[in-house]
């Protein structure tokens, strides 16, 4: 029986439009490809809790998923506004259903905050591009979310905000000198998340596009000091998308198979689906 999921976007329904203007796909899309690339025969249905009146599932229909995926977003969650509150009581229901859950980013702040815990700016600013210099805590060691992983790795990223206060029943399970919190697992109402400020579902060519379409952003905020840095560093990451085998280019930047290779650089989902969505499948008896 093929595996059920449903994706949560975490942006509004502006940004979605923005972003599949600019990629092709909205961020939730592109995680369903990935899911789907991992399992093909996977069915991903796809949810918008930022739009007013949106349909979203209760405890019976998440209970029918065998998977809940939260996507990357836009927003900043102590804004508290209906667009995040709307996720934030989204995040406790799958908590409720017990559900396996897995979150990027804003998936990871709001799975945080949904079981009380605390995201705020991270005063040392934005982690741009890639997160560098990953690595597992100490009660990490071991966690199968991070299986086949070395000790030490980077993954692409782009977020301002961080968590800084982690719910009671949680463990980081990897950290760098950016995000004390760059990889958890979150425990509520039965329900337990995995999740990575990263952003390991991002091809290369779609952080790409995120950087163009922050190109003022990473201007004002020092990373570059020209339109030309940041569309001639967006055109690496697409070229090194196409060619995985440019070594001039990994060279250039820094980044290795951990991040060139698909397989490497999504191993926290395939881990997901593998040690919690097929095993929780099983143990539910719908195997």
């Amino acid at each position: 029986m093929a595996l059920r999921f449903l994706v949560v976007e975490g942006n509004t329904r502006s940004a979605r439009e923005a972003h599949k203007a600019a990629y092709g796909n909205m961020l939730s899309e592109s995680y369903a490809q990935v899911i789907q690339h991992i399992e093909r025969t996977a069915v991903c249905d796809i949810a918008f809790p930022t739009d007013e009146g949106a349909n979203l599932p209760d405890r019976a229909g998440l209970e029918s998923y065998d998977g809940v995926v939260l996507t990357g977003s836009h927003l900043n969650i102590y804004d508290r506004t209906p667009e995040i509150m709307r996720q934030i009581d989204l995040m406790r229901a799958i908590y409720a259903s017990g559900t396996p859950s897995f979150g990027s980013c804003w998936g990871l702040q709001v799975a945080a905050v949904a079981a009380d815990g605390d995201v705020q700016k991270n005063p040392l600013g934005r982690e741009v591009g890639f997160a560098r210099r990953l690595r597992r805590t100490e009660e990490g060691r071991g966690h199968p979310l991070l299986e086949g992983r070395p000790e030490v790795y980077d993954a692409p990223a782009i977020h301002l905000d961080m968590i800084t206060a982690l719910p009671d029943d949680a463990i980081v399970i990897a950290t760098n000198p950016v995000s004390e919190v760059q990889a958890a697992e979150i425990r509520r109402d039965g329900g337990a998340f995995w999740g990575v400020q990263y952003h390991p579902e991002f091809s290369l060519a779609e952080l790409a596009v995120i950087m163009r379409q922050r190109a003022e952003l990473l201007i004002r905020e020092g990373f570059c000091r020209t339109p030309e840095e940041v569309h001639a560093y967006a055109a690496d990451l697409t070229a090194l998308d196409r060619e995985p085998t440019r070594f001039d280019l990994a060279w250039r930047h820094g980044v290795d198979a951990e991040v060139l290779d698909v397989n490497r650089r999504t191993r926290e989902i395939r881990n997901f689906i593998e040690h919690r969505v097929k095993m929780e499948k099983s143990a539910r008896g719908r195997a």
